[in-house]
């Protein structure tokens, strides 16, 4: 392990300061400010209330765990379906449930260890359910990449293959921080190249005040507050796959600053606060949060690990997210640039979920293991659903995650392998 240069708790100095923690917001940027422009949110209210999730996160985990919570991409799909069904205010009360079901989860743990979430959510589990997350959204990146109006248009899958090239050199040939920020540097690329060859209208830019405040969605105000069952069963079933995610992140980041984040400060305070994190996004038209890989990997490259320097991302992100300029030059990144670089994240996430099954050497030698990653991947990948009525419907996603954990729990031959220190 190399030698840290900032424990958790100490302070660097304010020049430092300034500079770590606009490196910690730069390399969240491209994938926080991605989500909501993928879900029709406002990229403005993303930042804000990965800012404002951020601090009560560390808060709440008092002030041991440096986390940054960003948009979650596991619920891109289900906030796209709720969002049909409903309305967008639909995605945001379903964000709230989620939320619920963090804190519930998080109240049993308190009471009872964590030991029986980790039987619940083993890697033959989890692994195929990732993998489903960037398979069934691969129709949309190639469609965001390629057509403009439903039709094909070569010129904009020029801007896409720009980025999707950008990235990847990005990924392959930079080593440090710029390796960490393949996803704002394909962006950015792919932006220049697309004011180059005509496709860019900066007419919101000019009318755009510098000042704005984020447009926010209050529930009762902007929106009726309805729960049906089928929003519940679209959007609740994937906190399996998040919670799994953010036991993953605790497990890496606590070996990465050599400490127990599980024991202390406990895996139900983690969870609340990454619950309280996505609850008060929901309330104001923020999409779910998640804690950040992006951010874990610049601690282990900077060897900074203290949590200051992370509130300090958080405040420069509440910061941004109210200049409106900023906003607006976002809001012009064509689409085909956001197609390009999704091409590659969702890959990379459905990539992710094979490494998962690899490090944890899941043997599909096993019968067992074998039909519950086939049944996982079928259904969330074919969009399988179970209609009970109009308005109660479970489908794709959801119904994978579901159907994911009855069969790990019902199947005979289950083994103890669960995610672990050593493979997370």
């Amino acid at each position: 392990m190399s030698e840290k240069v900032l424990d958790v708790h100490e302070k660097p100095k304010m020049g430092h300061w300034l500079t770590l923690s606009l490196q910690h917001m730069f390399a969240m940027f491209g994938a926080t400010i991605l989500v909501p422009q993928l879900v029709g949110l406002s990229p403005a209210i993303a930042l804000l209330t990965s800012g404002i999730a951020t601090i009560v996160f560390i808060i709440v985990t008092r002030f041991q765990v440096p986390a940054y919570l960003g948009s979650s991409f596991a619920f891109i799909i289900p906030i796209q379906v709720a969002t049909e069904s409903g309305g967008i205010g639909s995605a945001m009360i379903g964000s709230t449930f989620v939320a619920l079901v963090y804190g519930i989860i998080s109240l049993i743990i308190w009471k009872t260890g964590s030991g029986w979430i980790m039987n619940v959510l083993p890697p033959i589990v989890v692994a195929p359910v990732i993998i489903v997350i960037g398979l069934a959204l691969a129709p949309t990146a190639v469609g965001m990449a390629s057509t403009v109006n439903n039709e094909y248009n070569l010129l904009h899958f020029s801007a896409a293959l720009v980025t999707l090239s950008a990235a990847i050199i990005c990924l392959m040939f930079f080593k440090g921080i710029i390796s960490l920020m393949p996803i704002l540097i394909g962006i950015i690329v792919g932006y220049i190249y697309s004011a180059a060859i005509g496709i860019l209208d900066f007419t919101k830019v000019i009318e755009a005040k510098v000042l704005v405040f984020p447009e926010m969605l209050i529930p009762g105000v902007d929106y009726d507050f309805v729960v049906t069952p089928t929003l519940l069963l679209v959007m609740v079933p994937i906190a399996i796959v998040t919670i799994s995610e953010h036991i993953g992140h605790q497990l890496v980041l606590g070996r990465i600053v050599e400490r127990d984040y599980i024991k202390d400060p406990g895996l139900h305070r983690s969870l609340l606060g990454d619950g309280l994190g996505t609850l008060l996004s929901g309330l104001i038209g923020g999409p779910p949060k998640t804690t950040y890989g992006e951010n874990i990997g610049v601690l282990a490259i900077t060897r900074v690990y203290s949590v200051y320097v992370i509130l300090g991302a958080a405040v420069f992100a509440i910061i941004f997210s109210f200049f409106g300029k900023v906003m607006a030059l976002i809001a012009t990144i064509p689409t085909a640039v956001l197609g390009g670089i999704s091409i590659l994240l969702f890959g990379i996430i459905a990539s992710s979920g094979l490494r998962m099954l690899v490090d944890h050497k899941v043997d599909f030698g096993n019968q067992r293991n074998l039909v519950i990653a086939s049944v996982i991947l079928v259904i969330g990948i074919g969009g399988a659903s179970i209609k009970f009525s109009e308005t109660f419907e479970i489908e794709g996603m959801a119904l994978a995650a579901i159907v994911g954990v009855v069969l790990n729990l019902v199947l005979p031959g289950k083994t103890t392998k669960k995610l672990t220190d050593e493979t997370a």
